[in-house]
């Protein structure tokens, strides 16, 4: 929680806390002298950590790969320099890490074996004080504080709209409808944000509060509430490869301060941000990014899918695709990575 930021200026403001936590781990690794390293994800800080400790004689294993193929390639080099071996969680990954000739192994997504439903959508809707029959819809603006401010009012603004017009499907005149608005339990459709570990319910609370809308929070049950909703709306990142593995049709959406978003968008080099699309080769799904992000197109893009029987049909038969793709290695991931590390540990 107190160092998950993003953007610029706010890590410039958080740089006390990062350097605290640098040479935390550099005098912990000193005192211990362990036989591998492994560093995982968060580059712009794990990079400078892998650069120190390679050099004082520390081997270096890299699990869940820096997005150098999305953006700021150059920092490939400094990867080949400093890492002894990288592994991979996505497919493509591998063979652009080979061709920099860097040791790499594919070891498969963790989330492979973990996203699956363990109740019954009943045991699951009477948990969360969710009506079963009542269609529900997801919401996951994300896992940082900053992403939460971006993400979630959109999302919110969406939701106010899918239901809006929900209910004018089915009330014909103005008083009915707005009856319905008003009360939450007249409405059709459901919406729940599942809570992210790094994420204080009470802020979400708080928002939810003063936009006046109703959702279910969910609390440590992300997994089910993905594979009982008919759609959801998810922040790009992580999110959406757990929603591509639950087969649940979603919307990618993401927004960054206007600044943020400048000085770091000339430094992407792909047209597609969502990791499933990635994974898939090709836009599955689609993505509403920065300005495009608005709760009136979010809405219509969902109510496109969700009215559109075919579209939903092959949105589905494609995100089972990439779960193919990504459950094709027999065994856990985890395992893998684990061998691999120790593989690197009792080297020469």
């Amino acid at each position: 929680r107190e160092v998950a930021i993003i953007g610029v200026p706010e890590i410039a403001l958080a740089l006390g806390r990062l350097y605290r936590a640098y040479r935390t781990l550099l005098n912990a690794a000193r005192s211990r002298r362990p036989s591998v390293i492994v560093v995982i994800d968060w580059p712009d800080f794990n990079m400078r950590l892998a650069k120190k400790l390679h050099r004082e004689g520390f081997k270096i294993v890299y699990y869940v790969s820096p997005q150098v193929w999305a953006w700021r390639k150059y920092r490939v080099r400094a990867l080949r320099r400093d890492v002894d071996r990288m592994l991979v969680i996505l497919p493509f990954e591998e063979a652009f890490y080979k061709k920099a000739g860097i040791d790499v192994e594919y070891v498969g997504h963790p989330l492979a074996e973990a996203v699956r439903a363990t109740l019954s959508r009943d045991e699951f809707c009477h948990r969360h004080g969710l009506d079963p029959a009542r269609p529900i819809f997801a919401l996951l603006p994300g896992s940082r504080q900053k992403e939460i401010h971006y993400h979630l009012p959109v999302m919110l603004d969406a939701a106010k709209r899918l239901r809006i017009a929900d209910c004018g499907l089915r009330n014909s005149d103005d008083q009915s409808l707005q009856s319905a608005i008003e009360n939450p339990q007249s409405r059709n459709l459901q919406f729940v944000i599942p809570l992210a570990s790094t994420v204080r319910r009470e802020e979400i609370e708080t928002i939810l509060r003063d936009d006046h809308t109703d959702c279910a929070i969910v609390e440590g049950d992300t997994y089910n509430a993905l594979c009982y909703s008919e759609i959801a709306v998810v922040a790009s990142g992580t999110a959406t490869v757990e929603a591509a593995l639950a087969g649940t049709p979603m919307v990618i959406i993401y927004r960054a301060s206007e600044i943020n978003w400048r000085l770091i968008r000339p430094l992407i080099h792909l047209d597609t941000f969502g990791m499933v699309n990635l994974i898939a080769g090709r836009r599955i799904v689609p993505e509403l990014i920065q300005h495009d992000a608005k709760g009136q197109r979010i809405a219509r893009e969902v109510q496109s899918i969700i009215s559109d029987p075919s579209r939903l049909s092959q949105m589905r038969q494609d995100l089972s695709a990439v779960r193919e793709v990504l459950t094709a290695r027999e065994g856990s991931a985890a395992e893998r990575a684990a061998r691999s590390v120790i593989e690197v540990a009792n080297e020469s």
